[in-house]
């Protein structure tokens, strides 16, 4: 982290510091990640893990009455001593995914910085712009939102060079009711890039009227551009966001791939296993709404070819009045394309197949009826914890 004295901390809370400490060199909130010259910020009960993260090594502690506002004004110092150029990704889906295949472009060829995982939070941008060091020259983060005015917040914070935005999908409906305050949420990326700045957009119609600014540069991504590489990935949807990656790196006036892309996926997402027989799990599990549920079946009838095709499908959450219509339309296509499902919570039942109301008991189901040579499926909402069916599997 480029290192920030401790008298510009003291302005956001209370400090507990070791004597000989001026300054620190990086931010934790998990006192267990703590590495000499951190500052420990205290979250939700982190006040009880002072004594431990100064233990480890940290420089200082901040207690502050409002973490959220101490950890993003600590960014906000990082971000501005930055000479980085940034890029921020939203969407309805892909986001975590774009980034990882971004990173895989523009880490051979720049000092490049993307946030871990789906870091993409109050908490998580913060944690990743503080890992900006003097010499990044490219930092990728992720915003997601559970509402109208989040990504506005985090766009705020970030100040990114490059705005993308994915698609716009049925998510988070609980919150904002319709497809089109979905667009208008991930829209507020745009309304954030400063003047001279670069939104990279899909061809979506539910977009164009928060594109009608003349300072800033619009690149909109061709779903059928012909990639100029090959990828270590195969599925139809991932290649859609390589399109949305390349974009980027053009943007960014880095040189392309040469050969083959090798992307590193983060946990839980375009995972392949092998299984006995010559079998597959593709384990997707992360979360899951009606556009992603789609394309990773489509993906599953697509690489089992003649071997049978099994799903472990769990319910998708936040779908808010329309939720169950959208169930309805998965089942279909479980049906259309002759995938033996295994159906997790109460919603899922409109898939068909076999039903149970937990991930525990869905693992203990495929696991009796996995034959040699299965391709299996595991996806569903973050809420209903499929990682545990893999687990099993595994075991």
């Amino acid at each position: 982290m480029i290192p920030v004295e401790l008298d510009v901390v003291e302005q956001f809370g209370r400090v507990v510091k070791r004597p000989w400490a001026t300054e620190v060199t990086g931010v934790q909130i998990d006192s267990r990640r703590i590495a000499e010259g951190d500052l420990f910020v205290a979250v939700s009960s982190g006040s009880d893990f002072v004594e431990h993260a100064l233990a480890r090594g940290a420089s200082a502690a901040l207690v502050s009455e409002d973490p959220d506002a101490a950890l993003a004004g600590i960014a906000a110092v990082v971000r501005e001593r930055s000479h980085a150029r940034v890029v921020a990704i939203t969407g309805s889906m892909g986001k975590t995914s774009t980034k990882d295949i971004l990173f895989a472009m523009c880490a051979p060829h720049a000092r490049t910085l993307a946030n871990e995982g789906n870091y993409n939070n109050e908490l998580g941008v913060p944690l990743t712009l503080c890992r900006l060091e003097t010499d990044t020259e490219v930092c990728i983060t992720e915003l997601g939102m559970r509402g109208l005015g989040q990504i506005a917040l985090l766009a705020g914070l970030v100040r990114p060079n490059i705005g993308v935005i994915t698609n716009i999908g049925p998510v988070h409906l609980e919150a904002v009711e319709t497809i089109e305050n979905v667009a208008r949420a991930k829209a507020e990326l745009i309304d954030a890039l400063r003047p001279g700045g670069i939104a990279v957009v899909p061809e979506e119609p539910l977009l164009e009227s928060y594109l009608a600014r003349d300072d800033i540069r619009i690149e909109r991504v061709d779903p059928t551009r012909e990639l100029p590489f090959a990828t270590s990935y195969s599925a139809s949807h991932q290649l859609l966001n390589t399109r949305t990656a390349l974009a980027v790196v053009e943007a960014l006036g880095l040189p392309l791939p040469e050969g083959e892309l090798q992307v590193e996926f983060s946990k839980l997402r375009e995972e392949e296993r092998p299984l006995p027989g010559g079998g597959l799990l593709l384990n997707d599990c992360y979360n899951a709404n009606p556009v992603s549920m789609r394309a990773a079946l489509t993906h599953l009838d697509e690489r089992a070819g003649a071997h049978r095709r099994l799903a472990v499908l769990g319910e998708m959450a936040e779908l808010g009045a329309d939720a169950p219509a959208y169930h309805a339309e998965i089942g279909e296509l479980v049906r259309s394309i002759g995938v033996q499902v295994i159906a997790v919570g109460e919603l899922a039942r409109a898939y068909g197949g076999d039903w149970v109301a937990t991930a525990a008991e869905a693992a203990e189901r495929l696991r009796a009826e996995l034959r040699p040579g299965d391709v299996v499926l595991v996806k569903g909402s973050r809420s209903v914890g499929l990682e545990v069916v893999a687990e099993n599997l595994n075991g």
